[in-house]
């Protein structure tokens, strides 16, 4: 029985035609009027941002063209020619030679020649001899001291055409130069005193002669 009318529904189903389209009617409903939402008005703090770090900006040097100065023309100087004297037969004299060593020891020597024939020459050694020291508060005393030694000689020409030679040395004896045109200390010869010769005669004891006190000799 429930076939047949499920078979007589879908036959009235397939009977109704395919263009039917019910018309529905919108409903006018008004508009609702909502009130403006408030929200609270929310504060933020500022935000802090790091002051942002640039790379030194690079700039290329500058090219400059090097400035030309013109060259200063200065008056070239007048000088007075110089007076020199005429009877100065040595005004242009020259160093020919020269020599200077120096050694670790502490000894030197040294020398010179000039064009005018004057010629020197020294040298100096170190030596240990005895002499007066002084302590840190000046306290003198005697003994072995470090000193120099020195010896040298010079030639040369007098103005007048003289020749001199001198030699000299200087130790523990002290400066001894040597030269034939050094003054000699004159000598003194004298005699000696004698001391005088007194002659006279030495006095005689006296000689006592005992007597035995009868008037006779005792021997």
């Amino acid at each position: 029985m429930k076939l047949f009318f499920v078979a007589a529904f879908l036959a009235v189903a397939a009977a109704v035609p395919s263009s039917y389209k019910p018309e529905y009617k919108a409903p006018s409903s008004p508009a609702p009027n909502y009130p403006a939402p408030k929200y609270p008005t929310t504060s933020y703090p500022a935000p802090a941002y790091p002051a942002p770090a640039y790379p030194a900006p690079a700039y290329p040097a500058p090219a400059y063209p090097a400035p030309a100065y013109p060259a200063p023309a200065y008056p070239a100087p007048a000088y007075p020619a110089p007076a020199y004297n005429k009877d100065n037969k040595y005004a242009d004299i020259t160093i020919t030679s020269q020599s200077d060593e120096r050694n670790l020891d502490g000894s030197t020597q040294w020398s010179y020649a000039q064009s005018d024939y004057t010629t020197r020459e020294e040298s100096q050694v170190q030596k240990k001899m005895q002499g007066v020291t002084y302590d840190s508060y000046g306290k003198e005393s005697y003994g072995e001291v470090l000193g120099n030694t020195n010896k040298g000689s010079s030639y040369w020409v007098s103005p007048e055409g003289q020749k001199f030679t001198l030699t000299w040395a200087a130790d523990e004896a002290g400066f001894q130069p040597k030269g034939d045109h050094l003054p000699v200390a004159p000598v003194h010869e004298y005699e000696l005193p004698v001391a005088p010769v007194h002659e006279y005669e030495l006095p005689v004891a006296p000689v006592h002669i005992p007597f035995n006190g009868k008037g006779y000799k005792i021997y």
